[in-house]
């Protein structure tokens, strides 16, 4: 069993940021599965095993190669089926469909206003460069005008938050008494934000931001592996 794991990083080379890879890099010490993890810039990503993917995270599993974090995890599960579930039966498959869909149409477009000059800031010159001419196309503003949107977002995302705040009052994780691939989701995004920005997102009392502490110990606080911004 040989495992690489390909995982976006800025010009420091250890401090991986992506929320899809660190969706990923949970659900391989979730299996209690070891990858070696390759650092890849933004402009590095069409090179990566002759051009087998446009984005990471990208998965190789000897031979096999798998790219998207949702299909990553159902790889791990179905090739690796002896190892503690990601999703604990199909109804939990089905339910982490239904938090990434949350997570990616609430909670990310709320993140990108808020970390997107840090996350300029911390890539590699010919990083910064493609990450400006992208986003701005996606966005159809320049980052800065993008940023001036931040304190709108962050009091928007707080309210977002709140079905995972009433999930929260009655287990400690998604998963229910411990974590599944539904924890690792919205886990992903907060890492984002934690290890691209010093922005406080959460007041400290927050439910979610406890959650999100119990996430940062889990697999020998992996979470916790890199720093906070």
């Amino acid at each position: 069993m040989s495992l690489t794991l390909y995982a976006l990083c800025g010009a420091d080379p250890a401090r991986p940021f992506s929320p899809h890879v660190w969706k990923v890099a949970m659900a391989l010490a979730h299996k209690g599965l070891s990858a070696q993890t390759v650092a890849v810039g933004f402009t590095d990503i069409p090179g990566i095993e002759a051009g087998a993917t446009k984005t990471v995270p990208l998965l190789k599993d000897g031979e096999t190669l798998v790219s998207d974090s949702f299909a990553i995890a159902r790889y791990l599960e179905e090739t690796y089926p002896d190892r503690p579930s990601l999703f604990g039966g199909p109804g939990g498959l089905a339910t982490a469909r239904l938090v990434e869909g949350w997570s990616q149409t609430q909670i990310h477009p709320l993140l990108t206003p808020i970390l997107i000059l840090d996350i300029h800031a911390m890539l590699a010159p010919i990083d910064q460069a493609y990450f400006r001419e992208s986003r701005e196309k996606r966005l159809g503003r320049t980052l800065e005008e993008a940023a001036a949107g931040a304190p709108a977002a962050i009091a928007d995302l707080r309210t977002r938050l709140e079905p995972l705040r009433h999930t929260l009052r009655h287990q400690p994780f998604i998963g229910g008494e411990t974590p599944l691939f539904a924890d690792y989701i919205v886990f992903g995004a907060l890492q984002w934000a934690r290890t691209t920005s010093k922005t406080e997102i959460l007041g400290a009392d927050d439910p979610v931001a406890l959650w999100f502490d119990r996430c940062l110990d889990l697999h020998g606080a992996l979470g916790r592996s890199v720093t906070a911004a």
